[in-house]
C-alpha cells in the first residue's frame, strides 16, 4: 500500500512514541523518511502530498521497526556525524557520542601550538572520529589510527578516505593493553577513549547500547580503569620527552584517572567538561613538575 510523504512521517511518528517522547519520535521519523527517500528535509515538506514509491514504503516500515526494537539509528543510516565530519559506522565500531568532544577539544587545542608537523596517536581510535576531527582542525599533523580490532580498523580506514584526509593519516594494530611496538615510533601527543564501563555497569546498559555496540569497546574491567593503567603506563614509551596524554573517562572517573596518571609521572594540565556539564576528559604532560 504507497502512501504519501507524509502519511509515512505520521505513522512512523505514532509508532516511536510507544518508546519515544513525540520530540524525538518526529525527529527519528524524519531521518529515516529522508534516508529511505534520499530526500533532504525540506525536500520531504514541499513533497509531502506527494506520494512514495512501494519500495519506499516498504523500507520506511522495515526500518521504523528496527528503531523501535531499540536499534540506534546510527546503525540503520550506516552514518554518523561527528566535529562536522561524516562518519561511516556499524556495529563493529562504538556510536560517536557528543561527550567525546570534550576530549578531541583538547587534544585539537593541543595540537594547534605542538612544534610543527606533530606525530598523534588516536589509541582505540574505533571508527577514528577523535584521531580524524583532529586532523581535520591540526592541518599539518599526521595522525595515526590504532585499535586492536581490524574490523573497527577498516571503518577507521573508510571514514579517512570519506573525509580526504589520508595524506596525514595511517592506520596499525596496537593493543592498549600491552606494550607499544617500537615500529610506531614517538609521539608529540597521544589521545583516547578507552573502554572504561566497569563489570557491574556492563549487566546495567541501556538495551540499545548492551545488544548493539560492540562490548569490546565498552568493558573496562572491573573497576572500569585497566586500560588507563595500561596507557599511561606502558604508552609513555611511544610519548616523546614532555610529550602528551589526553584521555576520555566516564562518569565519576575522572580523579581515579588522574590519580593513575600522577602515578606514572604525568602532570595533570587541563580537566574538562562535556556538553551536559559533565567532567569527560583530561589532558596531562609525561614529567613531574619540578623537572
Amino acid at each position: 500500500m504507497v502512501k504519501t510523504y507524509s502519511q509515512l512521517y505520521l505513522d512512523a511518528r505514532k509508532t516511536l512514541m510507544a518508546t519515544e517522547d513525540m520530540q524525538t519520535a518526529g525527529m527519528l521519523a524524519r531521518q529515516l523518511l529522508c534516508h529511505v527517500s534520499g530526500k533532504t528535509q525540506e525536500q520531504v515538506l514541499a513533497d509531502r502530498e506527494l506520494y512514495a514509491s512501494e519500495g519506499i514504503c516498504q523500507e520506511m516500515d522495515v526500518l521504523t521497526a528496527r528503531v523501535a526494537s531499540g536499534e540506534p539509528l546510527a546503525y540503520i543510516l550506516g552514518e554518523w556525524e561527528f566535529y562536522g565530519l561524516k562518519l561511516y559506522v556499524d556495529r563493529n565500531v562504538l556510536i560517536p557520542r557528543d561527550d567525546t568532544c570534550a576530549v578531541a577539544a583538547l587534544a585539537i587545542q593541543k595540537g594547534l601550538f605542538l612544534d610543527k608537523d606533530p606525530r598523534i596517536l588516536d589509541l582505540c581510535t574505533g571508527s577514528g572520529c577523535i584521531g580524524l576531527a583532529i586532523a581535520s582542525r591540526v592541518k599539518d599533523a599526521r595522525v595515526t589510527l590504532a585499535d586492536i580490532s581490524r574490523d573497527a580498523l577498516n571503518i577507521a580506514k573508510k571514514n579517512a578516505v570519506r573525509n580526504n584526509l589520508t595524506g596525514r593519516i595511517s592506520c596499525i594494530q596496537a593493543d592498549a593493553l600491552g606494550k607499544p611496538s617500537a615500529f610506531l615510533g614517538k609521539f608529540d601527543l597521544i589521545v583516547s577513549n578507552p573502554p572504561y564501563i566497569t563489570s557491574a555497569d556492563m549487566l546495567e546498559l541501556d538495551h540499545s547500547v548492551k545488544d548493539f555496540e560492540p562490548h569490546l569497546a565498552l568493558h573496562g574491567g572491573e573497576d572500569g580503569l585497566k586500560f588507563y593503567r595500561s596507557i599511561a603506563k606502558n604508552y609513555a614509551a611511544a610519548l616523546k620527552p614532555g610529550g602528551y596524554l589526553a584521555f576520555e573517562f566516564g562518569d565519576g572517573q575522572g580523579d581515579d584517572v588522574c590519580r593513575i596518571l600522577e602515578e606514572n609521572q604525568y602532570t595533570i594540565l587541563e580537566r574538562t567538561r562535556d556538553y551536559n556539564d559533565r567532567e569527560r576528559a583530561v589532558i596531562a604532560q609525561l614529567g613531574r613538575k619540578e623537572d
